[in-house]
C-alpha cells in the first residue's frame, strides 16, 4: 500500500460521511485505533488499510461511511 509509510500514531481517521477516530499505530496491514476513542466502546479496534483512500497531513481518509468501517472492525489482530 502506498499510504503505509505516511500512517502514524495520533492521526485522525475520517470516514466519507465525517465519522472520526484516532490512530494508535499499525499492526501489519491493519490500522490500530485508540481504544479510548468514544466510538470504540472501550475495546481495541482494527481496520483494514485497504479502506484508506488518502492521507493528507494528519488525516487519514476512508473510502466509505462510518457504518461500513464499523461493520469491518475486528477486535483481535495481534
Amino acid at each position: 500500500m502506498m499510504f503505509v509509510e505516511q500512517i502514524k500514531e495520533g492521526q485522525s481517521v475520517i470516514s466519507a460521511d465525517g465519522g472520526h477516530g484516532t490512530i494508535d499505530g499499525l499492526s501489519g496491514q491493519l490500522l490500530k485505533l485508540k481504544k479510548n476513542d468514544p466510538e470504540s466502546g472501550g475495546a481495541r479496534q482494527y481496520l483494514d488499510i485497504g479502506l484508506v483512500v488518502a492521507v493528507e497531513g494528519d488525516t487519514i481518509k476512508l473510502t466509505g461511511p462510518a457504518a461500513e468501517a464499523k461493520e469491518r472492525w475486528c477486535e483481535a489482530a495481534e
